[in-house]
């Protein structure tokens, strides 16, 4: 968990709740959660950091796109995450 930038958590989290999502749709899905654009050239090699990683499956969803799917590591590393959070006291 530690070793992701807070850009490839971000993005795996947000991967977490859709349904097989391409990178196009995980890239708007990110804008409009964040409110900050994402170029192509940062979503694709985060992307690809992630899978190498073990934290995303990339399938191909026909010849010119790919879909993503969180793996059980992944959800572990979010859930690791949160927990992690959890323990810290925020102030009010």
């Amino acid at each position: 968990m530690f070793a992701l930038s807070g850009f490839q958590r971000d993005l795996l989290v947000v991967a977490s709740g859709l349904e097989n999502p391409s990178g196009q749709q995980l890239k708007g899905q990110f804008e409009d959660e964040m409110g900050t654009e994402v170029k192509d050239g940062r979503l694709y090699p985060n992307l690809d950091t992630l899978v190498e990683q073990g934290l995303l499956e990339k399938g191909q969803r026909d010849r010119r796109t790919n879909y993503y799917q969180v793996t059980e590591n992944g959800s572990s590393t979010i859930q690791e995450y949160v927990e992690w959070m959890q323990a810290r006291e925020l102030p009010a």
